[in-house]
């Protein structure tokens, strides 16, 4: 018997790498290409450094009456935390609390098992078609708890929006968590459905369309009952999670639409463009609704198309991983930096 014996052991969540050469063209973390709306650094001229020495505002005041504005619904709808990976960990915690197994697809946000072991939670996942579509039938089913991508990560597929709401009805006596971090790039959120289901959470992020995955602010949505549960367990757990910061520069995204709807529709825009540029040279994909492309070459494996990019200084990323092995996952840049990627491409292929 040791002291190692009492420790909790789990297999921790890899992140993308984050290279320190300014000069990597860097396409394997899903950030944003383009810096935070104007609005933001105005916001950090305005924080007066005394509020510093004192505790911030718990409930993240001025950030959360900001996004009732935006998203229409009520404060009380609404719960923040550090990213939405904080809001999902602290959403695992809370409402996964059975001996039942919880369901997630086997291809999706890698984090979610990591969770699922951390908190001793019993899970099981379910594969996705050939085409990597979630199944919604395998969700119509006794279980302890949902938990749905959508659009899924790191596929970029969306599921509609009737499918998702038939699991939401079915396990009404269950949570469904929808994570949303990518909705905002052309797919269809479920946000309205709170309304009608209290079983529902809808959690997303600034971490991409808002361009402000630095800054580390995610929500979630459901009614008030259900984020009430999600607020006991963040303030048994930590308090003082948002800084004034934070709260100011998340506030102050929010207020610039219009700068918010541009770079969200530049990086449609090139997605699109990039669908038909990896098409031509030999690419295959399902349909993206998100800030990615994930994509395997006809005749070249992944891990070799990786390697090659990763020696030009293009960093995209590769999941060694059963059924992903031959994929890459490729976020979009801005057009000079995909246009780069697409002529190096070009010449190792077809060289």
């Amino acid at each position: 018997m040791s002291w190692e014996d009492n420790i909790r052991k789990v297999v921790p969540y890899v992140a993308g790498e984050q290279p320190k050469d300014r000069n990597i063209i860097k396409l394997n973390t899903n950030e944003s290409p383009y810096p935070p709306s104007p609005l933001v650094a105005e916001a950090v001229k305005n924080i007066e450094t005394d509020q510093l020495r004192k505790y911030p505002d718990t409930n993240a005041t001025e950030l959360v009456e900001e996004m009732a504005k935006t998203y229409g619904v009520s404060k009380d709808n609404i719960f923040v935390g550090i990213g939405s990976d904080d809001v999902l960990a602290l959403a695992f915690l809370t409402y996964f609390n059975s001996d039942k197994q919880v369901i997630f697809p086997d291809i999706t946000y890698s984090f979610y098992d990591v969770w699922a072991e951390l908190y001793r939670i019993p899970y099981v996942t379910k594969p996705l078609d050939d085409d990597f579509n979630i199944i919604k039938e395998d969700y119509l089913c006794d279980n302890g708890g949902v938990v749905i991508a959508n659009p899924n990560a790191p596929t970029g597929a969306e599921m509609s929006i009737d499918a998702i709401e038939e699991i939401v009805r079915f396990n009404k006596d269950r949570v469904v968590i929808v994570d949303e971090a990518y909705v905002d790039f052309g797919a269809t959120s479920a946000l309205p459905l709170i309304d009608r289901y209290d079983n529902l959470v809808v959690v997303q992020t600034f971490s991409k369309s808002r361009a402000l995955a630095g800054i580390r602010i995610g929500m979630a949505f459901g009614n008030p009952k259900i984020i009430g549960y999600l607020k006991d367990v963040k303030f048994s757990f930590n308090s003082y999670t948002l800084n004034p910061y934070t709260i100011a520069i998340g506030a102050a995204a929010l207020k610039d639409r219009e700068y918010y709807a541009d770079i969200t529709a530049k990086t449609v825009k090139t997605r699109e463009r990039m669908k038909n540029e990896l098409k031509q040279l030999g690419f295959t994909f399902a349909d993206s609704k998100t800030n990615f492309i994930f994509a395997k070459h006809e005749r070249l494996e992944a891990k070799d198309i990786f390697a090659a990019l990763r020696a030009e200084g293009i960093y995209v990323r590769y999941f060694n991983k059963p059924r992903i092995d031959n994929y890459l996952r490729i976020s979009m840049g801005t057009d000079e930096q995909m246009d780069k990627m697409i002529a190096f491409l070009k010449g190792y292929i077809n060289g």
